[in-house]
């Protein structure tokens, strides 16, 4: 996904700053180029823990989210704002140890310097995306419906792209604006030859008896590159067009390749993140349970049954946060907005997502993972299985108690919501791997903080 790239090569950027900010700092204090020597002496640990933790912070404000929004004075605000919460943790981790004299004062330089360094390389990359020059110029086969879409996907990526127009080669009924229909009758080759076009989108609603085959493999062979409207969608949205895919597309396509080591590797760090977690949150589960009794009578958890791997049916447990007899009368019922059955702590519950914490013992029983498609009540299963294509094959790995779709997309309550959850959790379950794992949870600790997206 191109957000994923831009991403990394941000956070490779503001790593490297980092470095050289605690480097250009070691400088200051000796007057000299800094030696091993120098660096040895001053931790290698202190300027790995250095790096982690700006460029943490800087994850934590958004700082590579959006960037193609953002304008000088809004990265020197989120670059104040990380690097003031960075001298807070610092501050922490200086009065509950001892530094010696060979750090005291580096690391206010350091974080002076990564600030000046980070505002520099953030805003030559915004310069960077800004010229249209460096843009990858885009043809799109067809004007159908498909193809405006695909069109419509072209402002979406940080600038990375710009649409050169659309080549007609079918009697499908034109979708698109009419100015943006190239002229062809040159031949399709010599049309994109003619636009300098780095990419060819096929995006004909019906390929069979219509699809340019020559005048596609010559550009192909002359260097261009060549997509589909799916993978050209995935590629920008990180989420599956499921309007244009088949079974033959899953099954061809690179990934959904759930390997059985992928598992182990998964299921150990399902146990790690669920051991940890629970022995961080046990001593305020108490106090979790004491709000919950003093809000509302009932039990303090809710046990409820939901879908999990292959279709198995399991309990999911949380603590409560509607009133006991929520579903009197009513049976299975999505939470809305300003839900009247949740109660007061249910509501600050909700938001900070405390009410999911049991489900580290589902993790620990291995009826979930920390990362994957939520579980759905069967009720609702059963319906969506009929509606919408595809809904059985989020069943093919475990549930998670945070997921792609989670961090992506916010609360889902009807149909078409469950459908647009659906394009993220299958394009998770096509590019699943325990670093894609580790960047879900990383936004899901944004998500947390910034309280977005439950109900």
């Amino acid at each position: 996904m191109e957000q994923n790239k831009r991403i990394i090569l941000l956070v490779v950027a503001d790593t490297t700053a980092a470095i050289l900010a605690m480097l250009i700092a070691i400088s200051i204090k000796f007057t000299r180029i800094p030696s091993a020597e120098d660096v040895y002496m001053l931790g290698v640990i202190r300027i790995t823990v250095f790096t982690l933790i700006v460029v943490f912070m800087s994850f934590l404000v958004e700082i590579y989210k959006n960037h193609h929004e953002l304008i000088a004075r809004d990265i020197a605000v989120k670059i104040g704002a990380s690097l003031g919460v960075s001298c807070f943790v610092f501050s922490i981790i200086s009065y509950s140890s001892n530094p010696d004299e060979y750090g005291s004062g580096i690391q206010v330089s350091a974080i002076i310097i990564f600030g000046i360094l980070q505002f520099l390389f953030h805003l030559i990359y915004r310069t960077y995306v800004k010229y249209r020059g460096f843009a990858s110029r885009i043809v799109i086969l067809g004007v159908g419906s498909t193809a405006g879409n695909m069109g419509d996907l072209i402002p979406e990526s940080d600038e990375n792209y710009m649409l050169s127009g659309y080549v007609k080669c079918s009697d499908e009924l034109s979708e698109v604006p009419p100015d943006r229909i190239l002229e062809s009758s040159g031949g399709i080759y010599e049309t994109v030859k003619r636009e300098k076009a780095d990419k060819i989108v096929v995006s004909l609603s019906e390929r069979r008896g219509v699809f340019p085959l020559s005048d596609v493999m010559a550009c192909k062979l002359d260097g261009i590159d060549v997509v589909d409207a799916p993978s050209f969608y995935e590629h920008i949205t990180g989420k599956l067009f499921l309007e244009g895919i088949n079974p033959s597309w899953i099954i061809f396509s690179d990934g959904f390749n759930v390997s059985r080591v992928r598992k182990v590797l998964k299921r150990g760090v399902d146990l790690l993140c669920a051991g940890v977690g629970i022995i961080l949150t046990a001593p305020f589960l108490p106090i979790v349970a004491l709000a919950i009794k003093l809000d509302s009578p009932g039990p303090v958890f809710y046990r409820q049954e939901r879908v999990g791997e292959r279709e198995k049916k399991f309990f999911l447990y949380k603590f409560r946060t509607m009133k006991a007899d929520a579903e009197n009368g009513t049976g299975a019922v999505w939470a809305q907005k300003n839900d009247s059955r949740v109660t007061r702590t249910g509501a600050f519950f909700r938001k900070c997502r405390i009410d999911e914490l049991p489900q580290f013992f589902n993790i620990l029983c291995g009826e979930m993972s920390m990362v994957g498609p939520r579980p759905e009540r069967p009720e609702f299963v059963n319906k969506l299985k009929e509606i919408i294509p595809y809904y059985t094959e989020r069943h093919f790995v475990k549930p998670g108690v945070t997921g792609w779709a989670q961090v992506r997309y916010p609360y889902g309550a009807s149909v078409e919501d469950a459908m647009e959850k659906l394009r993220f959790d299958l394009y998770y379950i096509k590019n699943l791997s325990l670093t894609f794992d580790f960047m879900i949870i990383l936004e899901t600790i944004q998500v947390v903080l910034f309280r977005r997206g439950s109900r």
